[in-house]
């Protein structure tokens, strides 16, 4: 047996450049989205508005991911990153503006809330571009062989900056304001769009060049649903994140529930990516691609069981590590799930595999916060957090009975193919 490298993808310089990129942008959108539901539940004191600023964002998302993902796969990867990343910048410094009291001296807090709401909308638009051209050009940057490695640590960098952002972002409203919080948002997506430029430009791989969109679209829905192992691991991820959705309900546990202020909220926020992030960096050093589908089921019903424990408690420390734990499994789940997508999904149609896994499960993110809105309204707070958690619970054990060629999963000889093809 070959000696496993966990440091081969993060030997290549370009590949950590592109992680540089990933966690400038990921700690400022993180950074960016807190702030707003610390601003927009502070202006309106409704569990709703939180689940509306999931729904301004779910509906471009959905509605663009699958054009998204045509774009990609017929455009070079390297310029479109930089231009999502300029577009970026500009939504930041929209909300620095409308968060300056100089500036809208006179406004409403209606408009001042529908302009937030507007922005967040264009960056649903936004969103549909990012993941699809971030996951092809991790597969532009490191060789085949060392796409589970590669994953990993791009994950593993999405969760730190995942942790940092919110963290920072609880103390950086206590300390200098949600306005110049988003100032230091605005700066770090100039920082990333500058370190974009080091990155060559990469070939484009896809042979069906100018091919009408709705057969390219056609051609990416039917390779997602006759791949059972993608889609799969798509239901899995977009039920738990639907219905466990318990951290867009996190401002009311901070304010209203478990009492711990801005500090405390940032703290909650942060738990759970923390312990994602220490999960994916022991995976670098332990793979898991022997039994992945079992592993993944078993990890997405220990996440429910966390969000049940969750909203039940009243004891912010009690919360606090039912929230971390509820990280280490979300953290197995994400390096099985994107080490499939890499390893299941040829090159050529990487952008369109990529946006229909982010209209689903990415934007599951923004509906299961419009979700948990919805139900915290109808239900109370505590208990639409556990009935999410429920369902997730209800939907492992149902997808383990259905689907035993999913629980049988192994990618194991997958990967053996890669290493051979190079060798």
């Amino acid at each position: 047996m070959r000696k496993i490298d966990p440091y081969a993808s993060l030997r290549i310089k370009e590949f950590n450049i592109f992680l540089l990129v990933r966690f400038a942008l990921v700690f400022g959108w993180s950074m960016q989205f807190i702030i707003i539901e610390w601003q927009v539940y502070s202006i309106t004191k409704n569990p709703l508005s939180l689940g509306i600023i999931g729904l301004m964002e779910v509906v471009p998302a959905v509605s663009m991911a699958l054009f998204a993902g045509h774009i990609v796969d017929q455009k070079e990867k390297r310029n479109l990153l930089a231009i999502c990343t300029a577009a970026f910048s500009l939504i930041s410094l929209g909300l620095f503006f409308i968060t300056w009291p100089a500036a809208t001296e006179g406004w409403s807090t209606n408009s001042i809330l529908y302009s937030i709401y507007a922005l967040v909308f264009v960056g649903g638009f936004l969103r549909s571009f990012f993941g699809p051209t971030i996951f092809s050009l991790i597969a532009l940057i490191v060789p085949k062989k060392l796409y589970p490695n590669a994953a990993t640590w791009s994950s593993s960098t999405w969760q730190l900056a995942s942790v940092l952002g919110p963290a920072f972002a609880g103390f950086s409203i206590h300390w200098m304001g949600v306005h110049w919080s988003l100032c230091v948002v605005f700066m770090l997506v100039l920082f990333s769009l500058s370190l974009v430029f080091f990155i060559k430009r990469k070939p484009i791989l896809n042979p069906k060049i100018g091919e009408p969109v709705m057969q390219s679209l056609k051609e990416g829905i039917t390779f997602v649903y006759k791949t059972k192992a993608i889609f799969g691991a798509i239901t899995l991820d977009m039920v738990s994140v639907l219905f466990g959705g318990a951290v867009a309900l996190l401002p009311i546990y901070a304010q209203d529930i478990l009492k711990v202020g801005p500090e405390g909220f940032g703290a909650l926020r942060a738990a759970p990516a923390i312990g994602a992030f220490l999960t994916m960096l022991i995976t670098a050093y332990i793979p898991i691609s022997k039994n992945a589908g079992k592993k993944l089921l078993l990890a997405i019903f220990g996440f429910g069981i966390c969000i049940i424990v969750f909203g039940l408690s009243s004891i912010f420390w009690i919360s606090i590590v039912a929230l971390f734990f509820s990280g280490v499994t979300d953290g197995i789940s994400m390096v099985i799930r994107q080490t499939i997508f890499q390893l299941k999904t040829p090159d050529h149609m990487r952008g369109r595999v990529a946006s229909v896994n982010s209209m689903f499960t990415g934007s599951s993110n923004e509906l299961g916060a419009f979700e948990s809105g919805v139900t915290a309204k109808l239900m109370g707070t505590v208990t639409a957090v556990v009935f999410g958690g429920t369902m997730t619970l209800i939907t492992v054990v149902a997808t383990g009975i259905v689907s035993p060629s999913f629980r049988a999963l192994d990618l194991t000889k997958d990967l053996e193919a890669h290493e051979n093809s190079e060798e």
